[in-house]
């Protein structure tokens, strides 16, 4: 089975204006499917607008929880956004606390909001969560995530919180930061993770796996990253892209193939 790229952002500027040879880089390095995933509803019509132009990019809707210039969606919004049959997914959301300070009772709004139209519509969620994992979990579980399920995407944390997220129904998705040298804790729990629980995903244009880093990321590039899994865990590259791939449409089921 052709790999996915679980979670890239092709509609970027450092993507989009090369889309065609993006696309096809993808398709000659065995990527068979890409999620393109919003971050904020003014940039969703060109997401939506990629997913429905080719068959194989599916797309999500939702704001980043970085996201603070941009227009603030209802529950009910995301839930109306979310019905258009190419839409598989609500997020990206989350909590992140490196790149903003302060009180952040913001954040947390809008991830409930998030979490809600997930159970509310029946798609699961994209969660972003950096520097902040106990609130992520606890929000998660009090808010009733496990009800739509979804993924701990770009997985950055330790074993301790990725098996709290597998233990609310949750995926785990590692990006290029597991081939680096210093992501111990990262390739802990790609080796720990049960293989029927685990995405691969570039978020690019950022976070190039070696032996590309410091170049720009690209969908072509998962696949460095899955067979850096399957390394860790003493498998083949065919058997970790076999399994990611089924996970991604066992979790997204709106996707289809």
């Amino acid at each position: 089975m052709p790999l996915v790229d679980s979670h890239c952002h092709i509609d970027f500027d450092p993507l989009y204006p090369r889309i065609d040879e993006v696309l096809t880089n993808a398709r000659d390095n065995d990527v068979g499917y890409l999620l393109c995933v919003s971050v904020n509803l003014e940039d969703f019509p060109r997401v939506l607008s990629l997913a429905e132009q080719h068959d194989h990019i599916f797309a999500s809707v939702g704001v980043h929880p970085n996201e603070q210039e941009g227009r603030e969606p209802t529950a009910d919004e995301l839930v109306e956004l979310a019905r258009h049959p190419r839409v598989v997914a609500i997020g990206e959301t989350g909590l992140d606390y490196f790149r903003s300070t302060g009180v952040l009772d913001w954040q947390h709004e809008r991830f409930r909001r998030h979490i809600d139209a997930a159970r509310q519509c029946g798609k699961p969620l994209i969660v972003h969560s950096r520097d902040a994992p106990e609130d992520t979990v606890r929000l998660m579980s009090r808010e009733n995530a496990g009800e739509a399920a979804g993924v701990m995407h770009c997985f950055t944390e330790d074993w301790h919180m990725a098996k709290q997220a597998l233990d609310l129904g949750f995926y785990i998705s590692f990006s290029g930061i597991v081939t680096f040298k210093n992501a111990k804790s990262i390739q802990e729990v790609a080796r720990k993770a049960p293989l029927d629980r685990i995405l691969v995903e570039t978020d690019s244009p950022y976070l190039t796996p070696v032996p590309f880093r410091g170049k720009t990321n690209e969908p072509a590039y998962v696949k460095h990253t899955a067979e850096y899994v399957a390394k860790l865990r003493g498998l083949s590259y065919e058997a970790v892209a076999e399994a990611t791939s089924g996970n991604f449409f066992t979790l997204f089921p709106h996707a289809g193939h």
